[in-house]
């Protein structure tokens, strides 16, 4: 069941009773949107005349590939091409029958917006726009994209990894990671040890988000993962919003919250993966995650 909530910035959300877990942070899912995918996925780095070529995981309502076509000039920008991936379409029809989220949105998004409510796609060729929804679970719905596709953003916004282990595998996690452009980034809201660990198995080069001030995370507020493959320098150490891991964050992965959620087969349940999980960690040699907290006082925060 899914029970309305307007968040800190006026904007519409949705909570989960299923998971137990509201769609975004109580600060604001527009503000999310935008802090957290928008503006790490730098698009100014793609010009007039080129694709760029957009993997939404999870669309949920809707506000991540809304708030970057939003954030895309009206004319002479790049040519969009985007998928998003779901397993459920009620979130997204929710939002569109609150008339306030139709609001933040130029009217050739909310076009989008219901044309992939009603019929799973959308075009506009005139601004060079398209986008497909592959409804079901987003592991098996990978091997419906394009064949040999290579993505320059992957925008990750999953429920927690607590809540959905199946979307935060490693397995799931490499998948994503080879289907990055040399120069392509993979953006989430998640800090998991576990997840980085997982997207640094995968090749890729980890970089944190920096909080706002006055926000609650502390220390970080999600990830940057960068693709240097094929490359020769390496990706930026800073950008707009984020920074390279700092010593306490290299230390986080060392723990036993840096055990990887692992679905071998891609087709378990939540219980079976966090079980297994739990299995490792009690096996692991690694220093606990409390005395990593201890030693840099965050155990207020945890």
């Amino acid at each position: 069941m899914l029970s309305a909530r307007f968040t800190a910035d006026g904007s519409f959300s949705l909570h989960s009773d299923s998971f137990a877990e509201s769609f975004h942070s109580s600060d604001g899912a527009l503000e999310e949107a935008n802090s957290k995918f928008v503006l790490p996925a730098q698009l100014d780095r793609f010009p007039g005349g080129r694709d760029l070529r957009v993997l939404d995981v999870c669309f949920g309502l809707g506000y991540n590939t809304a708030a970057l076509m939003s954030a895309l000039p009206n004319a002479g920008g790049p040519s969009l091409q985007c998928w998003g991936l779901e397993l459920d379409r009620s979130p997204l029809r929710l939002a569109l029958a609150e008339p306030t989220f139709q609001a933040l949105w130029p009217r050739h998004v909310v076009a989008c917006l219901e044309a992939l409510s009603a019929e799973g796609c959308w075009q506009d060729s005139d601004r060079q726009q398209s986008v497909q929804m592959l409804w079901g679970d987003a592991r098996q719905q990978l091997q419906n994209l394009p064949k040999d596709l290579q993505l320059d953003l992957i925008l990750l916004d999953a429920f927690s990894p607590g809540k959905c282990p199946q979307l935060w595998s490693e397995e799931f996690l490499q998948s994503l990671a080879s289907l990055l452009a040399p120069g392509g980034r993979l953006l989430t809201y998640c800090r998991a040890a576990a997840v980085r660990n997982s997207l640094r198995h995968a090749g890729l080069e980890l970089r944190s988000l920096l909080p706002k001030a006055g926000e609650k995370s502390g220390w970080s507020s999600g990830t940057v993962a960068l693709c240097s493959k094929d490359r020769d320098q390496t990706p930026p150490e800073m950008g707009p919003c984020w920074c390279g891991l700092s010593v306490m964050e290299e230390e986080h992965l060392q723990t036993r919250a840096g055990v990887p959620y692992r679905d071998p087969s891609g087709t378990d349940v939540a219980a079976s993966i966090l079980k297994r999980r739990q299995q490792e960690q009690a096996l692991s040699h690694r220093s606990s995650t409390s005395a990593w907290q201890r030693k840099w006082g965050l155990l207020r925060q945890a």
